[in-house]
């Protein structure tokens, strides 16, 4: 956390003057397994997941960074020249600080520019010669992840059995798509290019599982919610109708024949990541958590019935 603080401050400061940022600029945003993310003043330092794969991790940042998907991402920002790329290991990078969507103000999330952002990134080539470079997106690989971390840290839980009999009904994602996907779609991942002034257009954030793959991948969490009942049906709508207006690929006349399995798969994830963060924490599952796991139950229940 030092060295990250150090070079968020650097990059900040690159003529090494003094700091002036007032306090409320400065301090750590997010520390989780898989980032941790400082802020100081207009930028942001992020250190990545341990284990990250340093080829692909270049390769997603270089095209974060590409100008055909320029009004897609935040492009990251050079490192200052006394950093280094990496720190105990995991690769770090630099970014513009952007505002993120307001958790408490739930009706003015964007979903219509968020669809019509994704839209964009589905409909865009790999740049020319890079797509035998880019990395596969990671969303099926992330499912798997989940209910291997469930298994090792919730083994005798009531819910597992459950969770794992949805699992079961998840098919292997086909290679058949290979188009630009971010990998990790959730409004977290939007904030305002506010360089571009007052009216900032929104852009997506977070570079580590971005690839080629299917983008019915990248619409599977609203897609999950509004299954499990927790995304109302006119914002479901909303958002499919913008991405759909959008002539985004993901989905067709039926959007669920592409859907169905993504979301299953996401609504596992959610569940098994519930019943290994709330056993590790000993707590019960909140509220959100059981109609996630109670979701999963209907996923088993249709196969078995």
């Amino acid at each position: 956390m030092h060295g990250l603080a150090a070079l968020a401050r650097a990059a900040a400061h690159p003529a090494d003057g003094p700091c002036r940022c007032a306090s409320g600029l400065v301090g750590v945003l997010a520390d989780r397994d898989d980032g941790t993310v400082v802020r100081h003043g207009e930028l942001v330092a992020k250190a990545h997941a341990p284990g990250t794969d340093p080829e692909a991790h270049r390769v997603r940042l270089a095209l974060a960074g590409h100008q055909d998907v320029g009004g897609v991402f935040l492009p990251p920002l050079p490192l200052p020249r006394s950093g280094s790329d990496a720190l105990d290991g995991r690769p770090v990078t630099v970014w513009p600080y952007g505002p993120p969507v307001a958790p408490d103000d739930p009706d003015a999330a964007p979903w219509e520019e968020a669809a019509r952002l994704l839209a964009l990134l589905h409909g865009t080539p790999p740049p020319p010669g890079w797509a035998d470079r880019l990395p596969d997106m990671r969303a099926p690989a992330k499912a798997a992840l989940a209910v291997d971390r469930m298994r090792r840290a919730a083994p005798d839980h009531p819910a597992t059995a459950t969770v794992l009999e949805a699992w079961r009904t998840v098919p292997e994602a086909p290679a058949a798509y290979r188009l630009l996907c971010h990998g990790d779609f959730h409004l977290g991942q939007l904030v305002r290019d506010t360089r571009s002034g007052a009216d900032a257009p929104w852009r997506l954030i977070d570079i580590d599982d971005l690839g080629l793959g299917d983008p019915a991948w990248d619409l599977a969490r609203p897609a999950a919610w509004f299954a499990a009942g927790l995304l109302p049906p006119e914002v479901w709508s909303r958002f499919l109708g913008a991405y759909q207006e959008a002539g985004g690929p993901a989905v067709g006349p039926d959007p669920w024949d592409r859907l169905d399995v993504p979301a299953r798969a996401l609504t596992v994830q959610t569940a098994a990541l519930a019943l290994a963060k709330s056993t590790a924490e000993r707590r019960p599952l909140d509220e959100v958590e059981e109609v996630m796991i109670d979701t999963c139950a209907r996923i088993a229940g249709h196969r078995t019935g």
